[in-house]
């Protein structure tokens, strides 16, 4: 029994060792920054700028007049529908165009003199049933600008001029709109309210996480491993009255609490999102506030999927501390430390991309077992509203088993001699 109680873990040591750690991470003003401040300011500037400049940007190119040129005669009616604004309770949705004429409408565009230009080749129809000709568009179809603005508004022109002549021709035949249409479709969100809220952008928030999990961790794992390596101040260490196993836990404890401070931060700055995002949308309408709702969307988390969250946000940290620890011990320097933990990045960068296309996956309960991306899904699933209790257990028991096991490859480590002094 006496044997046993002198190899166990002594919390008080652990704690001195985390405690000297942090402090070293909490004297470096970039670390603070990069654990606590780049959560609140990037993640609401991805999550919810992204899809309010987009919004705003369409939204004003739609309610911005631009200016196409003409080449050959257009027919009054869609020459005077192109021109007007489109107006709801007296507010402008849709401005209309400024129609000058043109002598070469690819030079004109190319130039920046027009948004767009038209050319009618052809007299064009002004009755259904008389034929049919092509109107010739030209515009940077590539730009963004252009498709939001004067290529857009042109389109839904002529697409509206093309129905009402169809219609006119209909009524002449005692025939009514519904006559083009016989079956129309109404769709119909079926997703949960808190799915329909969550975006299209939802993938960016597992993504960001356990992005800044790994950069939260970072610093503070290398400098308790390659850093003191190359300051000289690891082998002092060892040397003390300090066991092995004491020293890995304290520097993992180190670790992870800094990477859970992150992700708490992180949490906290999706809140804010949701809640801006929920501000903003209360007051707004039109297309762009339209699209910003299905882009950024509001987050709300309901008090169980918040501790849900942060208890896989707490197991991934631990599993990211466990690599960042038994990665940093093996290296020589600090540079190199960085150099090796640098491809760790691609393993948070690759499933974040499949989750884009989470939808077209066929994603069973063993895909939970996979340490990281298991939380991933979780945490999409969360924000979606579609988590499950036993997915999310699983998702973080993963996590913890791959810590163990890094965390015995790291007190391997810390007990090898040509590790301790490769430097």
């Amino acid at each position: 029994m006496g044997s046993v109680r002198s190899n166990s873990i002594r919390p008080n040591m652990v704690w001195r060792i985390a405690a000297r750690d942090l402090l070293s991470t909490l004297r470096d003003r970039r670390t603070l920054a990069a654990t606590i401040l780049m959560p609140l300011i990037l993640i609401p500037a991805l999550s919810l700028g992204l899809p309010l400049l987009l919004g705003s940007f369409i939204g004003g190119q739609q309610q911005e007049r631009q200016t196409v040129g003409v080449v050959g005669i257009l027919p009054p009616t869609l020459r005077t529908a192109l021109e007007q604004d489109e107006k709801i309770d007296g507010k402008t949705v849709r401005a209309g165009v400024d129609l000058v004429s043109v002598e070469d409408p690819q030079k004109a565009v190319q130039s920046g003199d027009v948004d767009a230009a038209i050319q009618a080749p052809a007299a064009l129809p002004t009755r259904a049933g008389e034929g049919s000709a092509a109107l010739e568009v030209y515009a940077r179809l590539s730009s963004l600008s252009a498709r939001a603005g004067a290529y857009g508004k042109v389109q839904d022109v002529v697409d509206s001029y093309n129905r009402t002549l169809t219609l006119d021709r209909l009524k002449g035949l005692g025939l009514g709109a519904d006559t083009l249409t016989p079956v129309t479709i109404k769709p119909i969100d079926a997703s949960p309210p808190q799915e329909q809220r969550s975006g299209q952008l939802a993938f960016l928030i597992p993504f960001l996480m356990l992005q800044f999990i790994l950069s939260g961790g970072m610093a503070t794992a290398i400098d308790a491993t390659a850093g003191e390596k190359e300051r000289g101040t690891l082998e002092s260490l060892l040397v003390s009255p300090v066991r092995r196993a004491e020293v890995v836990t304290g520097k993992l404890l180190a670790t992870t609490i800094t990477a859970l401070t992150s992700a708490c931060f992180s949490v906290l700055g999706f809140i804010i999102s949701g809640l801006v995002a929920a501000l903003f949308l209360a007051n707004r309408s039109g297309l762009g506030a339209d699209i910003t709702a299905s882009m950024g969307g509001q987050l709300t988390l309901t008090l169980g999927g918040t501790f849900a969250m942060l208890g896989l946000a707490a197991s991934a940290a631990l599993l990211i501390s466990a690599v960042l620890i038994a990665i940093g011990i093996y290296a020589r320097s600090f540079k190199e430390a960085q150099t090796y933990i640098a491809p760790l990045t691609l393993v948070i960068v690759l499933p974040a991309v499949m989750l884009q296309f989470a939808d077209f996956l066929t994603l069973n309960t063993a895909v939970y077992a996979v340490p990281l991306f298991g939380s991933m899904i979780s945490i999409l699933n969360i924000v979606k509203g579609a988590a499950q209790l036993d997915q999310i257990l699983l998702a973080i028991l993963a996590n913890l088993i791959g810590a163990a096991l890094l965390a015995l490859l790291a007190l391997h480590s810390f007990g090898r001699e040509e590790v301790i002094f490769r430097n």
